[in-house]
């Protein structure tokens, strides 16, 4: 059985110090990584974001949740990460998405394409970096990139490459991720709400949305799918460790309920893989229960100190 592994994310700026503080802070409590989104939002840039964070520390891995493989053509992002994996050591994840944010691609006139174009885009940015990574030279001619005769430089530190982060919620990304990534994440379908504006689909929440989701991905894996990683994080809101579970869960069915028009009942939000709410004991409880029951071995939390707790509970688990 996998040992739990534990992701912080960077939520808010930092100076440099600060930053390092945080790094080190994270390390010390016993996350596994370091992830940055990828947002054309305010927040720092990740590749440097990342390279100041693994230079502050000695064990973390850093990596990303997730690229936006639209905003960068997949040969130049290859350089990037490389001198990152070098730089850090070999402690690069690549998580990388088929990009989500309409808004962000309007702002700066990237045609926001359907879905099955980006999905398709990225399946070619995914052959690009893995063929930037390898040892001989890179020709490509795809739907939307072309390489030719290319040798890429520098290598990275892990061979044949740095773990590959891909998640989804529907059966598309998640066959994707089955067949290329070492790491699938299991999110949430997104929706629209009353604006058109994404939102997010509350029923694909639930443990049984999650279960059908391993089975796509246990379909598309073939014999890989027992090296595979299956991650989740708290989509349906941040974790509360609290005594009265049942009342948080309550409230926070009824925020759903308010926020997409979907009907969940406090049990469903309890069991929910993406929601984490309770004692400490019975968080780790339930964090075991994902683990045996689904193969749930990574889990995201964002707020560091509030998880240290429970981190430290499932220590060496």
């Amino acid at each position: 059985m996998r040992p739990f592994r534990f992701l912080a994310s960077i939520g808010e700026l930092h100076d440099g110090p600060g930053l390092a503080a945080f790094a080190r802070r994270a390390e010390s409590i016993g996350y596994s990584a370091l992830m940055a989104p990828d947002h054309l939002l305010a927040q720092y840039a990740p590749v440097p974001l990342l390279t100041a964070a693994a230079a502050a520390t000695e064990k973390l891995r850093v990596g990303t949740f997730v690229f936006n493989t639209n905003l960068r053509h997949p040969a130049v992002l290859a350089q990037e990460l490389a001198t990152l994996d070098r730089l850090s050591g070999g402690r690069l994840d690549i998580g990388i998405g088929a990009g989500w944010n309409k808004p962000e691609h309007d702002a700066i006139g990237i045609p926001f394409e359907p879905v099955g174009t980006r999905v398709a885009k990225l399946t070619e940015a995914i052959q690009v970096l893995k063929g930037c990574f390898a040892d001989e030279k890179l020709s490509l001619e795809g739907e939307h990139y072309t390489i030719t005769a290319f040798d890429a430089q520098p290598k990275p530190v892990q061979r044949p490459h740095p773990p590959f982060f891909i998640g989804g919620g529907g059966k598309r990304l998640l066959t994707l991720a089955a067949r290329e990534a070492q790491i699938v994440g299991l999110a949430p379908r997104l929706g629209k709400d009353a604006n058109g504006l994404p939102a997010l689909d509350a029923p694909s929440i639930t443990l049984a949305a999650t279960e059908e989701k391993i089975r796509w991905v246990r379909e598309a894996a073939g014999d890989r799918f027992a090296e595979l990683e299956l991650n989740t994080y708290p989509t349906g809101g941040p974790m509360v460790v609290t005594g009265n579970a049942k009342a948080e869960a309550r409230r926070r069915a009824d925020d759903l309920r308010r926020r997409t028009g979907a009907t969940l009942t406090t049990d469903d939000v309890l069991e929910s893989p993406h929601v984490f709410i309770g004692t400490v004991p019975q968080l780790a409880e339930k964090l075991t229960f994902l683990r045996a029951h689904l193969g749930i071995t990574s889990f995201l939390l964002p707020d560091t100190e509030a998880a240290a707790p429970l981190i430290e509970a499932l220590a060496d688990n």
